[in-house]
């Protein structure tokens, strides 16, 4: 029996990711270490009201999510995301010193956490968990 494949011209999406932390620099590495494993960072949020803001807006399939922000932090980030979009996929990444936050994170709806400072290879262990 021979089989055949059909190509209907469907092209791969890449996954999309929105990068939440105060520090320009985390934001940026986070970002190099998504785009290098082939997904599309489609935003960055220095603040949690940013994060939720840019959340509305573009639905991403993951958010990464600092605990420590101005104006809203990640945590509060998180429960506002979650309590709209309960299908929300969020990895939180926290300093060390932090596991009581990143277990309230959890409880608030975070699905995973990484911890500051990290290794390229934590991060998307971590995503690829989430992500499937």
């Amino acid at each position: 029996m021979k089989s055949t494949t059909v190509d209907l011209g469907s092209e791969v999406m890449a996954k999309t990711v929105l990068v939440c932390d105060d520090a320009i620099f985390m934001r940026a590495m986070i970002g190099d270490i998504l785009r290098e494993a082939g997904y599309e960072v489609v935003g960055e949020a220095e603040t949690g009201v940013e994060a939720v803001e840019l959340y509305r807006e573009l639905q991403p399939d993951l958010v990464t999510m600092d605990i420590v922000m101005p104006d809203m932090d990640g945590i509060d980030a998180v429960r506002e995301i979650i309590s709209e979009f309960p299908e929300a996929q969020i990895l939180m990444c926290s300093a060390m010193g932090q596991q009581a936050l990143v277990v309230e994170a959890i409880q608030a709806g975070a699905l995973d956490f990484v911890v500051k400072p990290f290794q390229p290879s934590q991060v998307l262990d971590a995503v690829e968990r989430i992500l499937g």
